[in-house]
């Protein structure tokens, strides 16, 4: 008759008399869930490695975490419940960023990633050593860098509607970027935004194929930083639609855009460069070349508006 009213007294209470209040408030403490299982866990770890090399989601609760975790196999999706509202905060995993990834393929959808440092001075929010990234909606700020990958030439990246503030630094052993892209088959960034770096470039790239698209490279508040895209090793594709103003403190502001500065690795025949608008900031006076070549290859640049100070083109 006892658990016959204590039914009773629950079912009153709108609760499942077969779900102990503990478990609604284990729940609030375990804030990754695994959208395929229903499951929760206290750490993203764990949440990552109940995946294993299967395909799965791991579902952020609003807040700001002081996490990190490392994705070794499958293929994983880490979505914010709230878009901008989960906050992975200045915590990384073997020395390197929040999340090191070396799987078959993750997807970013929604986080923010803050405040990374590491003794070697390249800590991001997004360590890639292997396997396809996608991105689409998240802010990388105020770390040594955004992401940094490895090299994997059979490998995609893909960034969308994301924004990189206050990234990059040459004050280690080299320099860190917002965006640095190893060795990889093809990068592709649209919609997003780069602002206010503190050194290094915006965009370094050694990807074979990139197509940078339809973004903002704002240098107005940056500090001792350099091209705002740089293709070390050369590359084919477009960079298109987008629009530059650099600012006044630059450690070099001899080029917007460097082509194969470095090395001659990729072929950049048909590279198209069309339809930005690149300008210095008001009140600065200087020359630049919007893009600087060292490849001797033939490029297409057309339709681009040039402010006051700006060549079309320089080889080098």
């Amino acid at each position: 008759m006892r658990t016959i009213r204590l039914a009773l007294a629950a079912a009153l209470l709108g609760a499942s008399p077969l779900l102990p209040a503990a478990s609604s408030a284990q729940a609030q403490e375990e804030p990754y869930t695994v959208v395929e299982s229903q499951r929760s866990y206290a750490r993203l770890q764990e949440a990552v490695d109940a995946i294993g090399d299967g395909t799965g989601t791991i579902r952020f609760a609003p807040r700001r975490y002081a996490d990190c975790a490392v994705q070794t196999q499958g293929s994983i999706t880490y979505q914010a419940q709230v878009p901008g509202q989960a906050v992975l905060d200045g915590v990384t995993c073997e020395g390197k960023a929040a999340l090191v990834l070396r799987g078959r393929a993750a997807r970013i959808e929604g986080l923010v990633f803050a405040n990374f440092r590491v003794p070697e001075k390249n800590g991001a929010g997004i360590r890639l050593e292997h396997g396809d990234l996608s991105v689409s909606q998240s802010w990388f700020r105020d770390s040594e860098q955004g992401i940094l990958t490895g090299n994997d030439p059979d490998g995609r990246i893909a960034i969308d509607k994301s924004t990189f503030t206050r990234l990059g630094t040459c004050e280690g052993p080299g320099c860190a970027h917002s965006l640095y892209i190893g060795d990889y088959g093809t990068l592709t960034v649209t919609r997003s935004r780069f602002e206010a770096g503190t050194g290094g470039h915006y965009v370094k790239s050694r990807a074979a194929r990139v197509a940078i698209l339809n973004s903002s490279f704002d240098d107005t508040q940056g500090r001792a930083t350099n091209y705002m895209i740089d293709l070390p090793d050369g590359a084919t594709g477009e960079i298109a639609d987008n629009w530059f103003v650099q600012g006044r403190d630059k450690e070099n502001y001899s080029a917007f855009i460097a082509l194969a500065a470095e090395h001659r690795n990729h072929p950049s025949a048909g590279l198209s460069v069309h339809g930005n608008n690149a300008r210095f900031a008001p009140g600065i006076d200087r020359r630049s070349a919007f893009v600087a070549d060292w490849t001797k290859e033939p490029i297409r640049i057309e339709d681009n508006t040039l402010g006051a100070g700006l060549v079309r083109f320089e080889a080098r």
